[in-house]
């Protein structure tokens, strides 16, 4: 045989093979279209999840995906690395995320900020809504309206009537204009009717100070840093802002309770993934989350930092962000938080 005969059976030799290789891969592809999407999704996750978290550093969120996130990947055999971007009040770091590639390996870890934050800013970047597909509700912790022990208030009703009876007296501290601990005194003020002044801080340390030293009558601060104060006598608590009181200082009364029917505002967190993240993958998701939050070492860590870990459904939480959209819109408007 030639060489021109060796070279034109070589390469027929060739092209058979390259067939087959064609065919086998079309089965593949195939053979996997056909598979449900249970199955298409058992390959997630494959490479690690990072977890953004917008809340400032060192605080009662930040610790909770820190120690969420570590048992979320015991769960599902990846690592949950923690990307800290608290800038701009939450903003930096959510808008990171409903921008990034709904595939399951970019999440939010967030609070209330995630619909404040479009109700004050034109430019916030993000609708949370429209632009995040919710995981579930994960985590609940308390804020309570404290004075100092020195005050002439000793109830709630007192510090109301007093400032019912004289409108722009009173003033009360907060971490910052459009903070949490800012809209939930000013939610009490628009229930009420009263006129107490804002005095913004930078922050709730500061603040918390600028009560210990009197600069202000009253402040909303987070239970966990308050309670010390409580107890040792620095400060008098004269309600829980939650729909129930916590196991963490069950003499507390709510702010319902000592008074204003109605008032409930309770402070949570839960986790985000972008929009048009696979329901498969966000199924997967939830399911770690369920698991991770079963823990006894995980509750036991956080309940003695003031988080009770109760983690929902997809729907209830989307169903919560409706319903907080809705209720901090009201809110900013009578405020005029920005």
């Amino acid at each position: 045989m030639n060489t021109s005969s060796l070279n034109r059976a070589g390469m027929a030799g060739a092209y058979k093979t390259h067939g087959r290789l064609f065919l086998l891969c079309m089965f593949l592809t195939l053979a996997g279209l056909a598979l449900p999407p249970q199955a298409q999704a058992q390959a997630y996750p494959s490479r690690p999840i990072k977890l953004i978290s917008p809340l400032a550093a060192g605080g009662t969120g930040d610790t909770l995906a820190r120690q969420f996130g570590a048992q979320m990947a015991k769960v599902l055999g990846q690592p949950v690395v923690i990307d800290a971007r608290p800038g701009a009040g939450g903003q930096v770091g959510l808008e990171a995320v409903a921008k990034a590639p709904p595939d399951g390996y970019t999440l939010a870890i967030t609070a209330s900020a995630v619909v404040i934050i479009p109700a004050q800013r034109a430019n916030a970047g993000f609708d949370a809504l429209t632009d995040f597909e919710p995981i579930g509700l994960v985590a609940n912790t308390s804020q309570v309206l404290v004075v100092n022990a020195a005050s002439q208030f000793k109830t709630l009703a007192d510090l109301l009537a007093y400032a019912k009876a004289n409108p722009g007296r009173l003033n009360y501290g907060s971490s910052g204009n459009g903070s949490l601990t800012h809209l939930n005194t000013e939610m009490l003020k628009q229930m009420t009717g009263v006129f107490i002044v804002h005095v913004p801080y930078r922050g709730s340390t500061f603040a918390r100070n600028g009560l210990l030293g009197r600069e202000v009558d009253f402040v909303v601060d987070g239970l966990l840093p308050a309670l010390p104060l409580i107890k040792d006598g620095r400060f008098r608590a004269l309600g829980l802002l939650d729909s129930a009181r916590s196991s963490s200082a069950p003499e507390i009364p709510t702010i319902a309770q000592a008074g204003v029917k109605g008032y409930a505002s309770d402070t949570w967190y839960g986790l985000l993934a972008p929009a048009g993240t696979p329901k498969e993958v966000i199924q997967t998701l939830h399911a770690a989350a369920v698991e991770a939050a079963k823990s006894p070492e995980l509750r036991t860590a956080l309940a003695g930092q003031g988080v009770q870990l109760t983690v929902s459904s997809p729907a209830e939480f989307r169903t919560l962000l409706q319903s907080e959209k809705t209720r901090w819109a009201s809110v900013i408007k009578f405020s005029g938080a920005k």
